[in-house]
């Protein structure tokens, strides 16, 4: 049997590492050879997160053919945010919680998407359906994975399901979620020591919306008003990186994960679908947003829509 390796997204945050640990220490329970790795280094909220249940960081690849034939993706399906060379392998399982978009195989494979608040509770499922014991450690590690993805489940995307996933591991991993919970996510928030750079590529995602590549990127903070402080450099950032890999358009939304509110910051054109998403002026280049937190359940749609996509 041949080793695939297990990868989720680019510019990984905690869901993305620990779905691909998980869903790999899975398989290879089940008789795969697998090994997960990431398309990017630890955030410093996984690190706090690994830190704290002893787990090493998986290694970082660029490109996935030199070492095998075949991959397994977790949280994400778009090829745009998967492995540089995605064209070259073949996809033989996919476990997600996103949209599916410009995503085909010429062969049949496993593919399993809920629309969960994260990818970790859809993993959690199929260890349940498998009869996998889940070990305490990967418990906690997946205990984090939602956590991170659902703001402690204070996001819109978190559902019933997301909830009682949530008190299962922290049972088995013998946490308690809320003060754990909080510690983690405010350790996330430290944008002092960071570039702009690293503040917006640390969580981004591109789209094609229309004929027009998107790309948002999302900051979380306790206070709205440590990022927009930086706005001016923030934006020569956006910009940069607009230039160097055709973006049109770059969305930063800042959140402020105590009282679930965002900024909106929008660098580049054209910003009239922006102010329609979401039926507000831009001001300054910015929008306020109260209450959204997630970029996958309340800007994207949004914003796919205004462009006609």
């Amino acid at each position: 049997m041949s080793k695939e390796l297990v990868f989720g997204h680019q510019n990984p945050d905690t869901d993305a590492i620990v779905a691909a640990k998980a869903f790999s220490y899975l398989e290879n329970q089940l008789g795969a050879d697998t090994e997960a790795v990431a398309l990017g280094e630890p955030n410093e909220e996984t690190q706090f997160v690994l830190k704290h249940f002893n787990e090493p960081a998986p290694r970082v690849i660029t490109k996935a053919a030199p070492e095998v034939d075949a991959v397994m993706l977790v949280d994400h399906n778009e090829p745009q945010q998967s492995v540089s060379d995605i064209a070259d392998v073949t996809v033989t399982h996919v476990v997600d919680h996103h949209r599916i978009s410009d995503f085909n195989t010429a062969q049949p494979l496993f593919y399993r998407a809920e629309p969960l608040g994260c990818c970790s509770t859809v993993i959690y499922k199929l260890f349940k359906e498998n009869n996998v014991e889940i070990p305490a450690k990967l418990a906690g590690l997946m205990l984090s994975a939602i956590i991170s993805d659902t703001l402690l489940l204070k996001s819109p995307t978190s559902t019933p399901t997301d909830k009682k996933v949530v008190e299962a591991l922290a049972k088995i991993a013998d946490v308690d979620y809320e003060t754990y919970g909080l510690a983690m996510l405010k350790a996330g928030t430290n944008i002092d020591a960071k570039s702009e750079k690293e503040l917006i590529d640390a969580d981004a995602k591109s789209f094609t919306m229309a004929g027009t590549n998107v790309r948002v990127a999302q900051i979380n903070t306790v206070d709205l008003d440590d990022v927009f402080k930086r706005q001016a450099a923030l934006e020569a950032a956006a910009k940069d990186e607009n230039a160097t890999n055709g973006y049109d358009l770059f969305l930063i939304l800042a959140t402020n994960i105590l009282n679930s509110d965002s900024e909106l910051l929008v660098v580049g054109a054209p910003t009239e679908p922006v102010e329609k998403a979401f039926g507000k002026s831009l001001a300054n280049n910015r929008m306020s947003l109260p209450g959204v937190v997630s970029r996958k359940k309340q800007v994207v749609p949004p914003l796919t829509e205004a462009f006609g996509a």
